[in-house]
């Protein structure tokens, strides 16, 4: 809770409506009440304003299926809002931009750029990128004929200051001119490939893990860790190299780790992974271990009980039928090692999480 202040604080209630799919999971809106410090407002003169009926009457006039996850702009300074449509012609989507603001578009699927003068980033499937709506209106087009499903998560100068002002070093210089209060043009960031733990992070933000009442703060967690993860930059050239070696790595792990769960049941030999992802068993174990924290053998035991557990909670496999399904042909190593990992025997499993669950089925991700 933050100090209150006669000056610095406000109190409001925020009332989040369950979602037509029920990812509030509660059946009834929620609302609490809670105060939040303002921090200083840097507002850019005459900022290109939204078209009449707001950012949803845009999209509904490409027949998106558009709606917001979570947030308020106004009162929170962040929103994550998420788009899924297949136009007949081209879309002009930045007429979606909110005024003031930064945009963090965490692309899945379908081409799209955006552009701020002679500068333009472009999104493919599975990448990032970020951009700032200012005085001039950015350019923005989505590609005619293609599936187009991504998530927004629109960031307040507000709010970007209180979670970056003591940060700054190496920040995007487009952020950092944002939190020092600079007032200028549109602009656009870079955009990259989302790595496996980046997808699994965008993959999660439709489907929250956590109960209904906590989904506020989790969000807000969410998003300072996307700004950890795409607003910052390597500030020397040797720090660019490091940074570059340990891409390197993280990628050529984050392909193992693709491969395991493509082969759960039957998992390719280190020789073989190796030979996949263009590296000597050695350096790859050694790297493995290094990047993730465990060994490959072990990994692949703990993708083997997350997807079992997973399989328990849909409440469509029993037991006997999780385990196989999963490669396991000992329900007794089975069900010692379930235990070991989450605390209590498979057969329990469900009734155990049934509490924890914020909606019924949420094991199931974005589509791929």
């Amino acid at each position: 809770m933050v100090r209150r202040t006669p000056t610095a604080t406000r109190r409001h209630k925020t009332q989040f409506a369950v979602n037509p799919d029920g990812c509030c999971g509660s059946g009834r809106p929620l609302t609490w009440t809670h105060v939040v410090k303002s921090p200083p407002a840097h507002r850019t003169p005459n900022a290109v304003p939204l078209p009449e009926g707001g950012e949803a009457a845009v999209w509904r006039a490409v027949d998106a299926r558009w709606r917001q996850l979570f947030g308020d702009f106004a009162q929170l300074g962040v929103s994550f809002e998420w788009h899924e449509f297949t136009p007949q012609q081209a879309v002009d989507w930045g007429r979606s931009f909110h005024p003031d603001s930064v945009e963090l578009c965490l692309n899945l699927a379908g081409a799209g750029d955006v552009s701020a003068g002679t500068e333009k980033v472009r999104f493919g499937p599975w990448t990032a990128g970020f951009y700032r709506q200012g005085r001039t209106p950015l350019k923005a087009g989505r590609t005619a004929g293609e599936a187009h499903r991504f998530i927004t998560v629109e960031l307040a100068p507000a709010f970007l200051s209180r979670h970056l002002q003591a940060v700054t070093t190496e920040l995007h210089p487009l952020i950092r001119r944002v939190i020092s209060g600079e007032q200028g043009d549109s602009a656009v960031g870079v955009t990259e490939t989302m790595n496996t733990r980046q997808r699994e992070l965008v993959t999660s933000l439709r489907q929250p893990p956590v109960l209904a009442s906590a989904q506020s703060i989790w969000y807000q967690a969410k998003a300072i860790e996307l700004m950890g993860e795409f607003f910052f930059q390597p500030a020397s050239v040797g720090e660019l190299f490091c940074h570059r070696q340990h891409r390197v790595a993280r990628d050529r792990v984050d392909a193992v780790i693709l491969l395991l769960k493509q082969h759960l049941t039957e998992p390719p030999s280190l020789e073989a992974i190796g030979k996949e992802v263009g590296c000597s068993p050695f350096y790859l174990s050694r790297t493995f271990s290094k990047e993730t924290g465990v060994t490959i053998p072990q990994f692949i035991r703990q993708l083997r009980l997350e997807r079992a557990a997973e399989l328990l909670r849909s409440g469509e496999y029993n037991v006997t039928e999780a385990a196989m399904e999963v490669g396991y042909n000992s329900l007794s190593h089975f069900s010692q090692a379930f235990h070991q990992q989450f605390g209590c025997c498979p057969g329990l499993y469900p009734v155990a999480t049934t509490t924890q669950r914020a909606t019924p089925g949420n094991h199931s991700g974005l589509e791929r």
